[in-house]
């Protein structure tokens, strides 16, 4: 069953059209900021690009920052939210359960397909971002005479850069995933892909508006975007932990809690298309 899922991920077009446009910001981007030579001043604009200036291969992460706000959530929400309203809009949902596949195998096969696409998305954007970072903007190797700077402004070395890469690579993955459970339990619940989708959207939405409030402070540490891009504390030195271990508690909490409610309402809910 995961396996039908997954080729039917891999095949549909929608999945890459959704994956070629989240790379074409940041490749924009990247142009523009080549072009010009004209980058924003450190702590301003998405993390990282102020650097990619004199290390193109950091456009990887800048890449992340750049479509983690809005686009990337977008894109996880939609395919997670057709999970299974898409088959019930269908009318394909009844005729699966009335083979001999159980409920809960069917949601499991899901819940992997869309996990495999925000997985395979994240490394697609942080690849990408690092072949066009590199082509367009230089990646000369990291000497002591071209080093890199942390956030902190003391020195990195390549290997430091690489794990903290890779690290922020999962960071952005698991909180996406957060995104893919939201849309994934409101798929649950209706038979519209367009629903569940906008909902989750509305949701994270909801989340970004009320960190800006300061009414709203009590609620801020436990709200689902609060700390999605605190993989820039990773590339400080030494790494400040605290939020990113915050971060990838909260994530957590929400993924276990939404797809418990997910299999708890699939397992009850009446199919009638």
């Amino acid at each position: 069953m995961i396996a039908v899922e997954l080729r039917k991920l891999a095949r549909r077009p929608r999945t890459w059209v959704a994956i070629g446009l989240l790379n074409l910001l940041p490749t924009v981007v990247a142009i523009l900021v080549a072009v010009t030579k004209i980058g924003p001043r450190p702590g301003e604009g998405p993390a990282f690009l102020s650097a990619v200036l004199s290390q193109g291969s950091l456009f990887s992460v800048a890449a992340l920052a750049i479509v983690l706000p809005l686009f990337l959530p977008v894109a996880v929400a939609v395919i997670s939210g057709d999970s299974i309203a898409g088959e019930a809009q269908s009318g394909m949902l009844r005729y699966l359960l009335t083979r001999p596949v159980g409920r809960t195998r069917l949601l499991v096969a899901k819940l992997v397909a869309v996990f495999v696409f925000v997985i395979v998305a994240v490394v697609i954007v942080a690849g990408v971002g690092y072949v066009v970072g590199s082509l367009l903007l230089g990646n000369e190797p990291v000497t002591a005479t071209t080093s890199i700077s942390s956030v902190s402004g003391t020195t990195l070395t390549a290997g430091q850069i690489a794990v903290r890469t890779v690290l922020s690579i999962g960071y952005v993955a698991l909180s996406m995933i957060g995104v893919a459970a939201m849309a994934l339990f409101l798929s649950t619940l209706t038979d519209s892909p367009l629903s569940a989708s906008l909902g989750a959207l509305a949701f994270l939405i909801g989340s970004s508006l009320l960190l800006t409030l300061d009414a709203a402070h009590a609620l801020q540490p436990y709200l689902p975007t609060r700390y999605w891009l605190s993989f820039v504390d990773l590339f400080r030195d030494p790494i400040q932990w605290y939020n990113v271990e915050r971060g990838v508690g909260i994530q957590l909490v929400y993924v276990v809690v939404l797809l418990g409610a997910a299999w708890a309402n699939f397992m009850t809910k009446d199919i009638t298309s």
